[in-house]
């Protein structure tokens, strides 16, 4: 008796196509060119879904999670956090109004004739004080300006203005000629502030790069898990098919009940590839959703069923290496980033070396000042009496301040030069060993990423090229599988072999698949390579701490 074939290699649908390998060697880091012929792809047979379904392409994927994706949410904050830190470097420019009011009332004994009979000397006097003051943000100035007014009382029968009315105004303005004339403290913490502030936006960038990348992958994870779950089924289908004819033949007498044990124990060790192949689809669904969804804006994130709709379609692509090398030294985000950090070494090393001058200040000081209140007639000797009085209202002293009858100029000049070693010049030698050291690692971190970035030039390459190797493996099983078959149809080979030529075809399709899964990984690794550091995620921005480089 002769037995058909339990299964038809030829009508097992496989996951890649028979297109050759073409690699174009052109002027751009990446061009995708059009493959000879789609693939055919596996009919995946995922398990049933236990809450909604959700078909998402590849594309649809990476626009969802730079929405929802919750790190980067977190990643957003840091070019706000940066922003406000730039406002706190300027609050320091903010003009600050300030203002005094105070009374006193002071009893002395009489030391003098002046003093007349009394025998003490009373005043009470009462005074409010209102102004202004600012660091200005250019060339280190400072200014202050006030008005004060005031009343005086007192028993003192030589006093002219009983009671006496006053009032000022007073201008104050302090330049630096040197030490603090082109950079000060502030003006460097603004500048490293907006370096600060333009690292995170870089980082920012970088973790969107990242993102993308980690979906890509995730998302490639997935339809690898789905695909190798439909080669587990068809291999297990193969193995079931075997143990069907193996059991009619011993059924029969043709073949021994022994070799019905291999062929189920053959499918049993099949049925745990299928247990674990849907394991795997859920591990990877559940990389997959937590990059592109948010559980608080989804009641059933976790229920949510995740279905590929692009296809691991081999799409041959250009690679140019030494294009790429250069794209990724111009603006890879982490060189950008060590980049920006010695220009805030550099603001560092201008405001020491400018710390390190003599501390030249000049100094313009203005003030008038007017008089009014009840003025008295005394008679002359030093027992004056009053003789008579006449009014002079506050307006008077108004007056008299604001037309400057009473003026007061003074110019200083101050100078202040340590003698010796002074702190300013230790922290200039400090910065400039770091900033030294800075170049140092951004060498290092160049020759770094011109390493990485030939690395994933060289895996799309051989990615490439094992996705013809896997092919033709697979082409070969099929062809091993189907000869061992008809073998054993007419006696001429053991159920063992057939079992061992299935299990190879397993394998051949699970070696093609993967080849072109890490192919298409390949391929976003290298392009994400260009772009940001692609062994690693999000984060906090890094930011360059103000605090260390103040005298």
């Amino acid at each position: 008796m002769r037995c058909q074939p339990c299964f038809s290699v030829g009508t097992v649908a496989t996951a890649l196509s028979a297109a050759a390998t073409v690699f174009v060697f052109g002027a751009g880091p990446v061009r995708a060119q059009t493959a000879p012929a789609p693939m055919a792809t596996v009919g995946v047979t995922a398990p049933p879904p236990s809450g909604p379904v959700r078909r998402l392409s590849i594309q649809e994927a990476v626009a969802l999670a730079l929405e929802q994706n919750i790190d980067l949410q977190v990643d957003r904050i840091d070019p706000q956090v940066q922003d406000l830190s730039v406002s706190v470097a300027r609050s320091n420019w903010t003009p600050a109004l300030f203002s005094n009011f105070s009374t006193r009332n002071q009893s002395n004994p009489s030391q003098d004739i002046f003093s007349g009979s009394a025998t003490s000397i009373t005043d009470e006097r009462l005074t409010t004080q209102v102004g202004v003051q600012q660091l200005v943000p250019f060339y280190g100035g400072s200014y202050s300006a006030s008005f004060n007014t005031g009343r005086i009382s007192t028993n003192n029968i030589f006093s002219q203005f009983n009671p006496q009315l006053n009032s000022s105004v007073a201008f104050n303005y302090t330049q630096p000629l040197l030490r603090n004339f082109k950079i000060d403290a502030t003006r460097q913490q603004v500048m490293v502030s907006r370096k600060n502030r333009e690292i995170s936006d870089v980082q920012l960038d970088q973790s969107i790069a990242v993102t993308e990348r980690n979906v890509k992958n995730a998302y490639w994870d997935l339809v690898f898990a789905n695909a190798s779950l439909a080669v587990q089924q068809q291999s297990l289908q193969l193995a079931q098919r075997s143990f069907r004819d193996n059991r009619s033949r011993v059924e029969i007498g043709t073949m021994a009940p022994l070799d019905i044990v291999q062929a189920e124990a053959e499918v049993a060790q099949r049925e745990e590839g299928v247990i674990l192949a849907e394991a795997q689809i859920s591990r990877a669904e559940d990389r997959l959703r937590a990059l592109i969804s948010n559980p608080a804006d989804q009641p059933e994130f976790w229920n949510m069923r995740i279905e590929p709709s692009d296809p691991p379609t081999f799409q041959p692509v250009t690679v140019d290496v030494n294009a790429a090398v250069r794209n990724a030294l111009a603006t890879r985000s982490d060189l950008a980033v060590t980049r920006k950090q010695i220009e805030s070494n550099d603001i560092a090393i201008r405001y020491f070396r400018n710390q390190a001058l003599p501390d030249v200040n000049a100094l313009v000081n203005y003030s008038a000042i007017g008089l009014a209140g009840t003025q008295l007639e005394l008679s002359p000797g030093f027992q004056p009496t009053v003789l008579g009085q006449s009014q002079r209202g506050f307006f008077g002293a108004l007056g008299d301040v604001f037309a400057s009858d009473f003026p007061t100029w003074s110019l200083q000049l101050q100078v202040n030069y340590p003698i010796g070693a002074s702190n300013a010049e230790a922290n200039l030698g400090r910065a400039r060993l770091q900033n030294t050291q800075a170049q140092k690692q951004l060498q290092s971190a160049e020759l770094q990423v011109t390493q990485q970035v030939r690395e994933l030039a060289r895996n799309v390459q051989t990615n490439s090229k094992r996705i013809e190797a896997t092919r033709a493996s697979r082409a070969l099983a099929e062809k091993r599988l189907e000869a061992e078959e008809k073998k054993f149809q007419a006696g001429m080979t053991s159920s063992f072999l057939v079992i061992q030529a299935q299990r190879d075809l397993s394998q051949a399709r699970n070696n093609e698949l993967q080849a072109t899964i890490d192919y298409l990984k390949s391929v976003v690794d290298f392009q994400t390579g260009q772009r940001a550091p692609i062994n690693g995620g999000g984060g906090g921005a890094t930011t360059v701490n103000t605090g260390q480089i103040r005298q």
